[in-house]
């Protein structure tokens, strides 16, 4: 498979920064008077950035795709300097990323006879940094919000069940979401919420015709939604599926539809990403009626 990536001319770019805002998966900052990719991890390779550069310096690269690591990726980082390190390290923290981030400490401690710089300092403002589940205005305060751009597509990861108070009162069917987002466009499918986890990929319509989605379906899994009619580039769809099968090694896969007959591409999606997957997990297919009832609930094979 391969991957397209932002490509940054530090040359050309200006700082002028306005490519971060444009980034929808948080992924840009600027930092040291210029655009840094802070983690390719987030970098969803759309290219919203690209437009919004006066002098051109964003490019998109296409390579072939590699399993993330964290270890190479703190090599370039280290190199850029501590403002950098500090800013890729906090967005792996504010991100949930607790494996990515321990890997990436452990490796600035074990070559900090390399840095130019005091070790202690990117600790000091890591431990600065808010994590997910600090509240909004906390996190604005840090400048989180205006780094990461649309705060509708960062990756966060929270508790289920929290209730919610509407017009005085308590909601009393608690949301079973663990985390956000869950479209399959802007979902980053090597996320630590769906490290072996259960997954539902369920149609867009689904949710709003199961008045028991949350408690009965929902409940205990990870989610990622999508509409096999009308989303566009659904390949990108079947990338992502392979790499949560192969890569974040979901345990099994729930694929939910309405019982409509366009709606059977998402379970297509899903048979090809499992074709390409040297890793196979177990399917179960849930088809939903327009009224709302569960037509069929079964095992697949595929």
């Amino acid at each position: 498979m391969k991957r397209e990536i932002i490509t940054i001319d530090e040359e050309r770019c200006n700082g002028c920064g306005l490519c971060v805002p444009n980034c929808h998966e948080g992924a840009l900052q600027i930092i040291d008077g210029k655009a840094r990719l802070i983690s390719d991890l987030m970098c969803d390779g759309l290219g919203a950035c690209i437009g919004h550069c006066p002098e051109g310096a964003i490019a998109i690269e296409e390579r072939e795709a590699e399993p993330y690591d964290e270890i190479k990726v703190m090599e370039q980082m280290m190199s850029k300097g501590k403002n950098t390190l500090i800013a890729h390290l906090g967005h792996l923290k504010e991100h949930g990323e607790k494996e990515f981030l321990r890997q990436g400490v452990r490796y600035m401690l074990e070559h900090q006879d390399e840095l130019d710089f005091n070790a202690d300092e990117v600790l000091g403002a890591l431990h600065a940094t808010p994590t997910p589940h600090t509240d909004t205005q906390t996190h604005l305060e840090h400048g989180a919000g205006a780094a990461c751009g649309c705060q509708g597509s960062q990756t966060k990861t929270f508790g289920a069940g929290a209730t919610v108070m509407a017009s005085g009162s308590v909601n009393n069917q608690p949301s079973a979401l663990t985390h956000w987002p869950v479209q399959m466009h802007l979902l980053n499918p090597k996320a630590g919420h769906f490290q072996g986890s259960n997954l539902l990929l369920a149609a867009d319509c689904t949710a709003f015709s199961l008045g028991n989605f949350h408690s009965s379906f929902l409940n205990g899994k990870t989610l990622a939604i999508a509409c096999p009619k009308l989303d566009s580039n659904r390949e990108v769809y079947v990338d992502k599926l392979r790499v949560l099968i192969e890569e974040s090694q979901i345990d099994t896969l729930t694929v939910m539809v309405m019982e409509v007959p366009c709606c059977n591409g998402l379970l297509q999606i899903a048979e090809v990403a499992l074709s390409q997957s040297s890793r196979q997990v177990p399917v179960k297919v849930i088809v939903v009626t327009v009224d709302g009832q569960i037509k069929v609930e079964k095992w697949h094979r595929v």
